[in-house]
């Protein structure tokens, strides 16, 4: 069985580093949750495995955890909250730092929906929760 991926996330190079590995990441909308009370937001979903190489030509998935702390506000656009079982894509985690240390995270998805999270401290884990599976297709993206 393939190494499970326990990542954490303290500055903005290891963000570069998580985003690449999550890019791909397909979840739906009901598997996110934003719970203010303890600060915290957070999403499961089916990661395409990026360090497996061609793991078969196809590539593989495994299902993944991301927790963000620190979490004072979230917003979504484009994104309909409502459409529970509606799939979204993640492209890229990107970060705009502010004075001491917070700042704005963004989740970008494809079709244009981003969440964005205005946290205190970059404090992010990803953690892979199963083992992989063969995917159905590998990702592409048109280079414009």
């Amino acid at each position: 069985m393939a190494e499970a991926l326990k990542l954490a996330v303290e500055d903005e190079g290891d963000l570069a580093a998580l985003s690449a590995l999550a890019q791909d990441a397909v979840l739906r909308v009901g598997d996110i949750a934003f719970l203010p009370k303890a600060r915290r937001f957070a999403l499961v979903a089916n990661r395409f495995r990026w360090e497996a190489g061609r793991a078969g030509g196809r590539g593989e998935r495994v299902r993944c955890g991301l927790r963000i702390e620190e979490v004072v506000s979230a917003k979504a656009t484009r994104i309909r909250q409502d459409a529970k079982d509606a799939v979204l894509s993640l492209l890229a985690l990107t970060f705009q730092p502010w004075a001491e240390g917070g700042g704005a995270l963004r989740l970008a998805f494809s079709g244009g929906g981003v969440i964005e999270l205005h946290v205190e401290a970059l404090e992010i884990h990803l953690d892979d929760l199963a083992g992989p599976w063969p995917a159905k297709a590998r990702p592409e993206h048109a280079l414009d």
